[in-house]
């Protein structure tokens, strides 16, 4: 074998058990994250994101690209856009938006850096 068991981390994503997503400003707003990389913040890098129903997320730029996929439920952007499972994004360096799930949603995300809230 070419790897220890401790370099390799294994969660599904219906059991895991999710952290609760906390702002740097202490706001919570009730969606959490599945992270197996402890070496970066919370949010950052991969990890499948969980919206409960009726969310909003708070308006932010982006410091580095941001890719999703969803995975389950809707999402439907700021500017009417709405993705369903399946639909892969892609979102550039500086876009700034926010999102909305009316029946909740979840989401495999990879992060390059922080956000930058605007709010």
């Amino acid at each position: 074998m070419g790897f220890s068991p401790e370099d390799r981390r294994i969660a599904n994503i219906h059991e895991a058990e999710y952290t609760p997503f906390v702002y740097p400003d202490g706001m919570a707003l009730g969606d959490d994250i599945l992270q197996l990389d402890d070496g970066r913040p919370l949010g950052e890098g991969f990890h499948v994101y969980r919206m409960p129903a009726g969310m909003t997320t708070r308006r932010h730029i982006h410091n580095g690209h941001e890719q999703f996929l969803i995975l389950e439920g809707e999402l439907i952007e700021d500017d009417g856009t709405v993705f369903r499972p399946g639909d892969l994004v892609f979102y550039r360096d500086g876009t700034e938006h926010n999102s909305y799930t009316p029946n909740g949603c979840l989401l495999a995300v990879h992060i390059a850096g922080p956000e930058i809230g605007t709010e």
